[in-house]
């Protein structure tokens, strides 16, 4: 061996014995302030997308609720007027899996819509077992049968609802070349098991994909 190839053997070595601490496969993070922005998903929706599609739903849904909805489970002591309010679950109808942001998304609208003085809602809990109990879908439940066997099984555990609540995320896609565009909905529907008549609400939110900056320029002018 020459010299010169000794020293690359070497110079190898200290490269190697110097990444071995780390250099493969670090892994930073660090704590989002309230102040900090969310991060921006690079291939499909993420917080940036479903928080405001979520507070922009949740609020035209009470808005109109406290005007069109009727019908009450009871009255508290004040007189405010209480609906109970059965809520079935997030169906993603969209081109993307949204993984754990199912339970993120319905963990905002149950807690939001909680938080009116004129809802009560069901435990999560008790929604679930009961819809294992009758084996039906949320899809199923637009059939009253299915509605009065869910209603039944509630009522077994001391809790009976006047609505039931569907969230349905769906999505739209716009194509150019290898730059596409997305428009997410998200829609919230009010089931009046007692009269049949539904409210439904919905926010919608677009967002743009790009290889590059320049497909964002090219495309949006930004």
């Amino acid at each position: 061996m020459n010299k010169t190839s000794a020293c690359i053997v070497v110079m190898l070595s200290l490269t190697a014995i110097v990444c071995l601490p780390g250099c493969r496969g670090r892994q930073h993070a660090h704590v989002l302030t309230k102040n900090d922005e969310d991060m921006v998903g690079s291939h499909e929706a993420g917080a940036e997308t479903w928080k405001p599609l979520i507070n922009e739903a949740v609020a035209k849904m009470l808005g109109r609720a406290c005007m069109d909805v009727q019908t009450v489970s009871y009255t508290e002591p004040g007189g405010l007027p209480v609906r109970k309010v059965c809520f079935v679950g997030v169906e993603n109808k969209s081109s993307e899996p949204i993984g754990d942001f199912r339970e993120q998304i319905y963990e905002h609208i149950d807690s939001q819509i909680g938080q009116a003085d004129h809802f009560r809602m069901i435990s999560r809990r008790y929604v679930e077992a009961a819809m294992a109990e009758c084996r039906c879908r949320p899809d199923l439940l637009v059939l009253p049968a299915k509605q009065r066997e869910l209603q039944a099984a509630l009522e077994r555990a001391d809790q009976p609802f006047d609505f039931l609540l569907f969230a349905q995320i769906t999505s739209g896609t716009t194509r150019s070349n290898k730059d596409y565009q997305r428009d997410y909905l998200l829609t919230l529907e009010l089931l009046d098991v007692h009269s049949g008549e539904a409210l439904k609400e919905s926010a919608t939110l677009r967002k743009g994909y790009h290889k590059s900056k320049l497909g964002e320029l090219r495309h949006y002018g930004r």
